[in-house]
């Protein structure tokens, strides 16, 4: 239903924030609220999520990072406090990282989370979960997956797109079209 906000984040307390959109704020939990600056016009990716006592908003910096809790609370036993647990004090590469490791371990260390589950979350997801390692800034992301949609329209698969957009300039200097051309050479000249 909702993919993302722009507006400020006009409170912040320990388990959540409160984001002002059109004069309206929305109660969003989060994994980490410190990330967000307070009063500062800002994105924040969403996941709106239905029980049937509840409907609540999750936000996150950047939408790898959503992708992730969505793709983590699609584990059998694991809700949306556990994957926020994960997401709290850890990044995608290093969630990605221990799947590929079989480290159940890794997730057994966070609040809520036996070795049972840790366990199911690794066999649920090795092998199946493809996120980067998200140390970049949204616009940096929001440019990357532009740049990324441009190169698949033009027929590129996964493997080259992946290819292409590693070590690529993303700052707020270059424009789309130049880091498309950017990228596009980077595959000539593999």
């Amino acid at each position: 239903m909702y993919r993302y906000f722009k507006g400020q984040v006009t409170e912040i307390h320990a388990t959540h924030i409160t984001f002002e959109v059109n004069n309206i704020g929305y109660f969003i939990k989060v994994p980490n609220p410190y990330q967000f600056e307070l009063n500062a016009n800002s994105t924040i990716h969403l996941h709106y999520h239905v029980r049937e006592d509840a409907h609540e908003l999750y936000g996150f910096l950047d939408a790898t990072t959503r992708d992730m809790f969505e793709t983590l609370i699609n584990v059998k036993g694991l809700g949306p406090k556990g994957a926020l647990a994960i997401l709290a004090s850890s990044n995608t590469g290093e969630i990605v990282q221990a799947l590929n490791d079989s480290n159940a371990k890794y997730f057994a260390q966070f609040p809520g989370i036996g070795q049972k589950l840790s366990q199911q979350i690794v066999l649920d997801l090795k092998g199946k979960v493809n996120f980067e390692d998200n140390q970049s800034t949204p616009v940096e992301t929001e440019k990357k997956n532009t740049v990324s949609l441009a190169l698949k329209s033009l027929g590129y698969n996964n493997n080259e797109i992946k290819q292409a957009t590693k070590n690529l300039d993303l700052s707020e200097n270059v424009t789309i079209s130049e880091a498309v051309k950017a990228a596009l050479r980077n595959l000539k000249h593999n």
